[in-house]
């Protein structure tokens, strides 16, 4: 399958811990992404998924500037609702259109 992107899905008990002992190592290593890479390897995922569940972490805990995990869920939530939206209003302009259209063959009958 060309093009499709395989996602593994780890338990959040997993992603915790693997966090976590970034944090406790980091100072064991010459750099953060050598922890990662390490801790990445005993926990059994890949290094640059532990590295954006330590981003992650990071944007949490207000270490680092961006979304927050629950900002990130809100955003989700609001641009699904805005795309339901347009669809429904969509749909509305073509159903007054078309009942327009009707009217006016009505009318032109009578």
């Amino acid at each position: 399958m060309e093009g499709k992107k395989i996602t593994k899905s780890y338990p959040p008990e997993l992603r915790e811990r693997a966090v976590r002992l970034v944090r406790e190592h980091e100072g064991a290593h010459a750099s953060q992404w050598a922890a990662i890479r390490s801790v990445a390897e005993k926990v059994g995922c890949n290094a640059e998924t532990l590295r954006l569940w330590v981003r992650q972490d990071e944007h949490d805990a207000g270490r680092r500037g961006g979304l927050t995990s629950d900002e990130r869920s809100r955003l989700k939530a609001l641009e699904r609702e805005v795309r339901e939206l347009r669809q429904a209003n969509e749909i509305l302009r073509k159903a007054s259109a078309y009942f327009a259209m009707a009217e006016l063959d009505r009318r032109s009958k009578t």
